[in-house]
């Protein structure tokens, strides 16, 4: 997601789109999905491997916030 701080253009621009469709909307962040399936022995490692993957390779952290969440 983009972090708080950063103008969300596309929020924005989907915010003012439902708000003249009459929607009761307060505000609308956009961001983007990933989904991994990763190999792991165990959970612990699944997380930690998952959050380095986001970390160093997914996530432009000067602009993006992240979250992990486990299916399954």
């Amino acid at each position: 997601m983009p972090r708080p701080e950063v103008l969300d253009t596309q929020g924005r621009a989907v915010e003012e789109t439902l708000k003249r469709e009459g929607r009761q909307v307060q505000a609308v962040r956009v961001g983007r999905f990933v989904e991994l399936e990763v190999q792991a022995t165990d959970e612990s490692q699944a997380a930690k491997e998952a959050h380095t993957i986001a970390e160093s390779l997914l996530c432009n952290s000067l602009i993006e916030t992240f979250a992990i969440e486990k299916r399954g």
